[in-house]
């Protein structure tokens, strides 16, 4: 019993220090997993919504999820906060940037492309820098996924 407890402090030690951290995605994977729901989008349209919020659809890896947005700044779905989906978040700006008319514009301009943020690093309140490759599909609106850098 004695064992069992010590091996149960030393990891909860290692999870506090940070030693044992959840896997995370690359920005590599993000565009790559971006470059594949817009091909989902153009091929299904809005029925890709389902298989981005699937556990077993292949769009939520590591902390990599696909969320959709069209130009006005409405959210159409996002794979693991559903509660955003309809709203207008075009003016958002907590962490001190515009992301959203950031990624509006990269859609609009050139079709697909990087945007730069900050954003709460997950289980933390920390804000870190995170990237989205964001992509304008044959339907008209975006996807993206963002990384950690």
């Amino acid at each position: 019993m004695k064992k069992c407890i010590s091996v149960l402090g030393i990891l909860l030690l290692a999870v506090s220090w940070g030693v044992i951290a959840a896997e995370m995605g690359t920005p590599e994977e993000a565009q790559a997993m971006s470059q594949k729901a817009a091909a989902l989008v153009n091929e299904k349209g809005e029925e890709a919504f389902g298989v981005f919020a699937a556990k077993d659809g292949g769009f939520i890896e590591k902390d990599l999820y696909v969320f959709c947005m069209d130009l006005e700044g409405n959210m159409l779905s996002h794979a693991v906060k559903p509660d955003l989906v309809g709203k207008n978040l075009k003016d958002f700006n907590k962490y001190g940037d515009h992301l959203f008319q950031d990624m509006i514009k990269v859609a609009s301009d050139s079709g697909e492309g990087w945007v730069d943020y900050k954003w709460p690093y997950p289980g933390s309140d920390e804000v870190k820098d995170k990237t989205s490759y964001i992509i304008k599909n044959d339907k008209g609106f975006f996807c993206g996924v963002g990384a950690y850098k």
